[in-house]
């Protein structure tokens, strides 16, 4: 049974899937920081350029839920092993692109091939290490997710500031290579189990369309301004039908592609909602906050950055501490402390003001660390502890597929209401402080700024205010959401073990 399998070299093969797991997740956001350096390089706008970041979603978000029958059909360890040298070869791929339609190409087959990478590792991690040591792997796996996206936009930068954008695809060739050989090594005689299911053709093909549609119209939407655009109309009315005709059909058919009836245990589908909503949360913080620091606050990318980087401190630090005792902890409370933690931080930031200083921002987003080092492993454990061992790839691709929708949505949302709200509280000062009035007139006066230039930096001011008004209301928001979330992991019902998963998919 592979679920007795254990490597030679138990810590070897951590660092072979735990590599290619950085790898992948860094490139979600490795580039959008070199978007600008790209977009002169290949002759096209800024605009333009953003289809390198949504090509690359879309393919993701089209293969994570595939996970679950790509085991069946060939094994979790050889998928791991070609999806990981495939990621390598398009990351070489995109490095070439001599413009930007092979740009988006190739990026478009390196999502593809990203897609089963980490609902694999997750399986394959879980499946070598003893039950008592299970909470590390999943707790090593979350250090990662989390690591690697504050990672992405410095180490982007760096790359492109001081060398060429290129490297930051090929950088990932030799990771890949290395990965791949060392987990083909470690595991060679590891037995999976193989199938041969029929491919359901219209759930795939009907999944590729809603899928790809939807993620084109969340990443696309505000820069078309939504609704006012016949392309959104359009895509969004595909993407509904596509999406209606997919779900009836996966949840009748005898052989789906995409197992949504695992929706069926009760911590997956508790965990799973917990794990959707947080982390849609969380990814809106990650978001946000530097957009905030540049656009309000004047930071360059880099200090954008450096500001939020110190998120990475503490779950680097606490990673082993709450693997290795966590299992003696009830997991709903471990969840419940992480998205207090996370709460209380976001009504902390819902208090900012556009003079406060970098080291009040790096301090709240430190804290924050405390409870993300506490948040992905036990909500992992939940939404995985009633999955049989044969569940366990198509669960985490499942989930994971999910948790990506739902960052979408929440970046399409939150860079909506931030603008939206933007212009209303734009609105209601422009009201109170005109060029006109005596205050104003005399605060321009005393900054020795007069006529058309008085009035060019009083309206600048005002927009500046009407950001920082409504980036405290979104945070006020999102501290509330993190609270009801405690409500909801605690209507998970314990045992919570992370059991070991084989291939086939019964």
């Amino acid at each position: 049974m592979s679920s007795e399998f254990r490597p030679p070299n138990l810590a070897l093969t951590t660092i072979g899937l735990s590599l290619a797991t950085f790898m992948q997740v860094l490139d979600t956001t490795i580039a959008n920081v070199s978007l600008p350096t790209i977009a002169g390089n290949l002759g096209v706008s800024v605009n333009q350029s953003t289809w390198v970041i949504t090509s690359f979603a879309v393919s993701t978000a089209i293969a994570l839920p595939l996970t679950g029958f790509l085991t069946r059909r060939v094994g979790e360890v050889r998928l791991f092993i070609w999806s990981t040298l495939l990621f390598s070869v398009a990351s070489f791929l995109c490095g070439t692109a001599q413009s930007m339609p092979m740009l988006i190409l190739f990026r478009a087959l390196q999502g593809a091939v990203a897609g089963p990478m980490y609902p694999i590792t997750q399986a394959l991690l879980i499946s070598i290490y003893p039950p008592a040591k299970r909470g590390m792997a999943l707790a090593l796996l979350a250090m990662v997710t989390v690591v690697a996206p504050i990672a992405g936009p410095i180490l982007g930068g760096w790359i492109t500031d001081n060398y060429s954008w290129p490297w930051i695809f090929f950088i990932n060739v030799p990771i890949g290579i290395f990965a791949s050989m060392v987990v083909g090594n470690q595991m060679k005689l590891r037995v999976d189990q193989i199938s041969k299911p029929k491919v359901d053709y219209v759930g795939l093909i009907t999944l590729i369309i809603g899928v790809g549609a939807l993620q084109i119209v969340l990443d696309k939407g505000n820069d078309e301004d939504w609704f006012s655009s016949p392309f959104i109309v359009i895509t969004t009315i595909v993407s509904v039908i596509a999406l209606a005709i997919f779900l009836i059909w996966e949840l009748t058919d005898d052989e789906p592609i995409v197992n949504l009836r695992l929706l069926r245990h009760h911590n997956f589908r508790v965990g799973t909602i917990a794990l959707v909503l947080a982390y849609a949360a969380f990814f809106a913080i990650g978001l946000l906050v530097p957009q905030w620091l540049q656009r309000n606050l004047g930071y360059t990318s880099t200090w954008a950055g450096f500001a939020a980087a110190p998120l990475g401190i503490l779950p680097v630090m606490l990673t082993f501490i709450v693997g290795k005792y966590a299992s003696r902890t009830d997991m709903r409370l471990l969840a419940s402390c992480a998205f207090l933690v996370m709460g209380a931080t976001c009504f902390m930031r819902s208090n900012f003001f556009v003079q406060v200083d970098f080291w009040h921002i790096a301090g709240v987003q430190l804290f924050q660390g405390l409870g993300v080092a506490l948040f992905f492993m036990p909500v992992t454990t939940i939404l995985l502890s009633d999955l049989r061992p044969n569940e366990i790839a198509s669960g985490g691709g499942l989930a994971t597929f999910l948790r990506t929708l739902g960052a979408s949505f929440s970046a399409s949302l939150t860079t909506f209401l931030w603008d939206h709200r933007a212009i209303v509280h734009h609105a209601h000062l422009a009201e109170k402080f005109s060029p006109y009035d005596s205050t104003a007139q005399t605060t321009l006066q005393q900054a020795g700024v007069t006529g058309q230039a008085g009035n060019a930096l009083l309206d600048q001011l005002i927009i500046q205010q009407g950001y920082q008004i409504s980036f405290n209301e979104v945070f006020r928001m999102l501290g509330w959401v993190f609270l009801c979330l405690i409500v909801v992991v605690w209507m998970a019902r314990p045992p919570f073990t992370a059991k070991a998963g084989a291939s086939a998919d019964h």
